[in-house]
């Protein structure tokens, strides 16, 4: 009876723990559903959508735990508010000057306001189709205010590829705001390519460039030289001038020096100053071989008959 006894104890409290432990289990499964049920966690970089039938009930932005009724009163819709890259489609359109070119652009974007990215787009994979379509119109409406020469051309003045890549940017930038809640960080063109019958054509244009360099270069060039060359000219005269100008300035000092001296020697001895001056002009006006046949009192020959 005693065996019985210690046995029926022991059962009876089993029974009992096993109770303990289901109580437990409940609890444990009541605080998860209840967690799971009516809280929910935006992570960094996230933003999230609380809708009830269908109706936005909250926007949350901020990080952390958040509360909500359970599905299917309430839902939430989670999205990714970090940048994001993607390649535009290959678009091909037309110039000002009709030329075909293909023209493919990078995206950089975010969702920016998340409630009206909700309404108007739902996922991601929408809004990159949408932005898609969206590059393709505002190219197209861009690059007919351009000709083939802004993008290709070997004169850099003619060269508008920032400028064009700013306009594709901000036409994007406005619409995909309004229409999409989509945040624009930027737009460049990626790849620049020409249909087969455009290459020729842009050879054409890259060879009339490069000779209108040419002839440009030639030019200045003829310019310059011309200036180069009349400055020298004038640098040189002006020179001579000068050189003239200080040559007549030392003869006449000269000359003025020789006659203070000539009038000096006269004064002392007007005799001897007469007779030297023949002296000299007849020896200069003589050699070993000269013969001269005049009277000799003729001067300057004087001298002779007069020392006889």
């Amino acid at each position: 009876m005693k065996i019985k006894k210690a046995t029926e104890n022991a059962v009876e409290k089993n029974t009992g723990i096993k109770k303990i432990y289901k109580w437990i289990f409940a609890a444990l499964l009541a605080v998860i559903v209840a967690v799971f049920g009516f809280c929910f966690t935006v992570r960094e970089g996230t933003n999230a959508i609380v809708s009830r039938f269908g109706n936005v009930r909250g926007v949350y932005t901020d990080a952390g735990l958040h509360f909500k009724l359970p599905y299917p009163f309430e839902k939430v819709i989670s999205y990714d508010t970090r940048s994001q890259y993607m390649d535009s489609g290959y678009t091909e359109t037309l110039t000002n000057d009709k030329k075909n070119i293909i023209l493919q652009t990078y995206i950089i974007w975010h969702i920016e306001d998340v409630q009206k990215f909700y309404r108007s787009v739902g996922d991601t994979d929408k809004a990159k189709k949408y932005l898609n379509d969206l590059a393709a119109t505002v190219k197209n409406g861009v690059m007919g205010g351009y000709t083939l020469r802004n993008l290709v051309s070997t004169d850099l003045e003619n060269v508008k590829i920032n400028e064009v890549s700013k306009k594709i940017n901000d036409g994007i930038s406005e619409k995909a705001f309004a229409d999409y809640g989509i945040g624009i960080e930027s737009v460049k063109i990626k790849r620049l390519a020409l249909p087969n019958k455009n290459v020729e054509s842009v050879l054409e244009q890259m060879i009339a460039d490069r000779e209108k360099q040419a002839t440009q270069l030639l030019a200045e060039g003829e310019r310059d030289a011309a200036v180069i060359i009349s400055e020298a000219d004038a640098k040189a005269a002006e020179i001579i001038a000068q050189g003239k100008l200080e040559a007549a300035e030392t003869d006449a000092e000269t000359e003025k020096k020789v006659a203070a001296i000539y009038g000096e020697a006269y004064d002392r001895d007007s005799t001897l100053f007469v007779f030297l001056k023949k002296l000299i002009a007849l020896e200069n006006s003589v050699s070993e071989d000269t013969v001269i046949v005049m009277k000799a009192e003729d001067g300057p020959f004087g001298i002779i008959s007069d020392v006889n």
